[in-house]
């Protein structure tokens, strides 16, 4: 039903080329067909574009480094196919993560496994690939140490994990003194182990404390060296924001949003969404933590990397899936309330992860409707509904001010997904199957698309 008066706010997603190119295509209606539910379609060469212009960002400041791949933001294998194919390493956290990169083509060696108190089988097939481990406590490090003095092919390569001084109680990381105690054992363990350097898993996206904390980690690794350790590295792991809406729309959003604007007056303060509008993200992000000054020094995060001979390696997962997918939902009913309509859709919110984290996905989705189907015009609210029986099963609690009455059949374009959003949670809740990924590529005329390995099996 179309409404008078104040919509709905909206939050209309950057526009991106490629994106539209697939949606004005006319692919996705005879894939929703042929897939009978939801679906995720993915765009490689954005993944191709990110991963440049990190590469960019360190080549301009000078600094040597290697960006790895954060494999949990999306498990599809053509990332790792792009990996393997542009020399970018994986950051995995599991033995199947590992086993996935691996059989993807990329090295051993370019691969860092990360994640707390590692399995046995994990840190073993680690060492035997050659990849570099994270070493997140003392008892993770004598399991290693204990390993690699079994007498492997090669040594254990590995960093040791700082816990933030400025988040103490974060799970991950070892205090000074416990770094202290891993340093000894390291130089005890001789040839056994090669000692790379020093990493941390930080929360949150403010520049400064990731500049501080690597400005730390530089310290430290001047401190191994003079111990006769090699520790020429550090690792800053990810935490670069993704920029999904403008800032004018993202304010404005924020500050007309309220319980109304919600299915059952659902409550949502700006604490519980991510933070859609970033302006300093991705690539950029990273040009603003080589350009600080770390707390307390005299030269920039970049100069000091530089200066001291220090690689720097990251592990992007969301940031290099900036507009790198959408995920794709057919209207399965419509049903009109006290003005807006609640629309149920194949498929459930478990694939749309952002919704089971007391969050929603705000970045409006959007109505592709089959060519030729005449609309009314005017604002038509609707909330959306997956195809479970849960009350709560809401991919989208807000009333979208679609500009056409939805109608079943339609489809609904989630875009940008592909960071986090599409397999974090998801599951086959009902025997429903598990949304496949489509891997589409650009051509003359209509784009062409397989299914992603990950999803063929």
């Amino acid at each position: 039903m179309a409404v008078t008066g104040a919509p709905p706010p909206t939050l209309p997603a950057y526009a991106d080329p490629r994106t539209d190119a697939v949606l004005d295509s006319g692919l996705l209606h005879e894939l929703a067909h042929a897939f009978g539910g939801p679906f995720h379609f993915l765009l490689p060469q954005r993944f191709d574009a990110n991963l440049a212009a990190f590469r960019a960002a360190l080549a301009d400041a000078g600094v040597n480094g290697q960006v790895y791949y954060a494999k949990k933001a999306n498990k599809a294998a053509v990332w790792m196919e792009r990996c393997a194919a542009g020399g970018a390493g994986a950051d995995v956290a599991s033995s199947g993560e590992l086993r996935e990169a691996l059989g993807h083509g990329v090295r051993g060696e370019d691969i860092v496994v990360t994640g707390p108190a590692k399995h046995e089988e994990l840190l073993r097939v680690a060492v035997l690939q050659g990849a570099l481990i994270s070493v997140d406590s003392l008892d993770e490090l004598d399991r290693l140490l204990a390993l690699a003095r079994t007498g492997t092919v090669r040594p254990a390569r590995l960093l040791l994990r700082r816990l933030p001084p400025a988040q103490p109680h974060s799970r991950f990381g070892m205090t000074a003194p416990e770094l202290q105690a891993a340093l000894t054992r390291c130089v005890r363990a001789g040839d056994a182990v090669r000692m790379e350097g020093f990493c941390f898993h930080l929360c949150g996206y403010a520049v400064q404390p990731r500049a501080d904390l690597a400005g730390h980690l530089v310290d430290l690794c001047l401190k191994a060296r003079a111990a006769g350790l090699r520790a020429d590295r550090i690792g800053i792991g990810g935490g670069f924001a993704v920029d999904y809406a403008a800032a004018g729309d993202w304010h404005a959003f924020l500050a007309a949003q309220h319980p109304g604007h919600y299915h059952a007056r659902k409550t949502f303060s700006a604490a519980d969404f991510y933070p859609y509008h970033s302006p300093v993200a991705g690539a950029g992000a990273l040009r603003a933590v080589l350009a600080a000054v770390p707390t307390g020094g005299r030269d920039r995060l970049g100069d000091r990397l530089r200066g001291t001979g220090t690689l720097l390696l990251l592990e992007p997962g969301r940031a290099l899936l900036d507009r790198a997918g959408a995920s794709v939902f057919r209207v399965r009913g419509v049903k009109d309330r006290d003005s807006y309509a609640i629309l149920t859709v194949d498929g459930t919110s478990l694939s749309v992860s952002e919704q089971w984290f007391n969050s929603e996905y705000l970045p409006d989705p959007v109505l592709v409707t089959p060519a030729g189907r005449a609309r009314g015009r005017g604002v038509h609210p609707a909330c959306v509904g997956g195809a479970s029986c849960l009350e709560t099963d809401l991919l989208t609690w807000r009333k979208i001010p679609f500009p056409a009455r939805p109608a079943p059949g339609d489809l609904l374009v989630y875009p940008n997904t592909a960071g986090y959003q599409m397999d974090s949670n998801e599951s086959p809740f009902h025997e429903l199957p598990l949304p496949p990924k489509v891997v589409v590529e650009p051509r003359e005329g209509r784009p062409r698309w397989r299914l992603d390995r990950h999803s063929a099996r």
